[in-house]
């Protein structure tokens, strides 16, 4: 699938380098047929001596060094950076985006090429344990689809849509969604430390039941709902706790959160980066 393939990254930040890790951990390339582009050279350097892939600071040439070109840059210099490689991209090539909030669109206008892969991973996938939802554009091969779906399967799991639409709803949803998760960690930790527990034994108390639901969930094929009425009993403690957090809206208050952040992603899409005062 990828002899005689160069992948290049334009961007060379943490994400960029999860990639690079999985790809290489998973010998799906080797690592002579790594290129990253980025400003530091330092860095450069660092991903040389430990991956041992070929780096540069000029994103025009690695571009042109790329059959598949992977855009992980900061969103604040997309427009800098697509000028740079706009038209170093050969028809053949595959450009594959993970920059939150830029469509398609914006992408294949920028580049001046039509075989687009958009992506929308998550923090997880520093670490291979992400979710990653992604799209192409009808110019995008069938065989480029399959590189496109193992690049991104080596940071976790990966979903294809069909519909560009469905990466707003992504990146509120698992994209946006690590925080939610820590938030709610953080206010578990913190509860515990106010009951008398110390902060490290709260957090490995949290940090446990959080990865041991988690891993269950998974394994029981049940519905959480049918799960959650599993360990409440009528008159105990797990009832008292869900009836004052149900009383408080925290149901709610999820759900409104992540449609705020689903219509954010939209307008950012648009291109409208000015938040009204109730934004």
């Amino acid at each position: 699938m990828f002899t005689d393939k160069t992948i290049a990254f334009i961007g060379s930040g943490t994400m960029a380098e999860a990639m690079i890790r999985g790809l290489l951990n998973q010998n799906i390339v080797q690592p002579q047929q790594i290129i990253a582009s980025g400003p530091r050279p330092e860095r450069g350097e660092q991903l040389k001596q430990q991956h041992g892939i070929r780096v540069t600071t000029d994103n025009a040439l690695a571009a042109e060094e790329g059959q598949i070109v992977v855009l992980s840059v900061k969103p604040q210099v997309l427009n800098h950076v697509m000028h740079e490689i706009r038209g170093h991209l050969r028809r053949q090539d595959l450009l594959l985006s993970i920059i939150a909030g830029a469509p398609i669109v914006k992408l294949a206008n920028g580049v001046a090429h039509a075989a687009v892969v958009r992506a929308m991973p998550n923090t997880p996938a520093q670490i291979g344990q992400g979710i990653t939802v992604w799209t192409a554009t009808p110019e995008v091969s069938q065989e480029q689809k399959e590189q496109a779906r193992a690049i991104l399967g080596s940071l976790g799991d990966e979903v294809f849509m069909d519909d560009e639409s469905y990466l707003d709803m992504a990146t509120a949803l698992s994209g946006s969604g690590p925080a939610y998760v820590f938030m709610v960690m953080e206010a578990m930790i913190d509860a515990g430390v106010h009951m008398g527990f110390s902060r490290r034994v709260a957090t490995q108390l949290v940090f446990q039941t959080m990865r041991g639901s988690v891993e269950f969930a998974a394994r029981s094929g049940k519905h959480v709902a049918e799960l959650r009425n599993q360990v409440t009993s009528p008159g105990g403690t797990t009832a008292e706790a869900l009836y004052h957090m149900e009383k408080g809206g925290l149901r709610t208050v999820i759900s409104r959160g992540i449609w705020a952040a689903y219509q954010r992603s939209v307008a950012l899409g648009r291109g409208d980066e000015h938040r009204g005062p109730d934004s």
